[in-house]
Parts: C-alpha cells; structure tokens; sequence
C-alpha cells in the first residue's frame, strides 16, 4: 500500500494531461528550458564582468604633500 504501482502512474500522468493538454505541457517545458539558458547566461556575464574589473590602487604613505593646505574662506575679525 506504501508504494506506488505503474498503475498509480498511469493515472497520475493521464490526469495532468486531461487538466492541461499536450500542448500546454511543451510550453511549459520550453519556458523552463529558456529560464535555465537565461539563467546560465547571466552567470556566465558576471564571471566576465568581474574578470574586467580594475585593479585596486594603493595609496603611497610615504609620499610627500603637493601643497600647503590653506585656510579658504576664513576670515578673521
């Protein structure tokens, strides 16, 4: 009684296609099948844009500074 029979799956199958048509079923299946392709599609451009990305900079602490910083804008009374 736990398992199910070939007989069991006849039924089943000839049910799901009573409630929804052979033809419905393809277009079904043939939208799953394009959503993995667009799926796989999108993985495979992340990969590429993460493969053209910059290098990170490194900030030279030993560097001297360029200018004397300035007060602007500050006036005193």
């Amino acid at each position: 009684m736990g398992s199910l029979s070939i007989w069991h799956w006849i039924v089943v199958i000839a049910v799901v296609l009573l409630l929804f048509g052979r033809g419905k079923i393809s277009d079904l299946m043939g939208d799953v099948a394009q959503g993995i392709k667009a799926f796989k599609k999108g993985m495979q451009d992340d990969d590429k844009v993460a493969e053209k990305t910059e290098p990170t900079k490194s900030i030279d602490h030993n560097a001297a500074p360029s200018a004397a910083r300035q007060d602007v804008g500050s006036k005193a009374v």
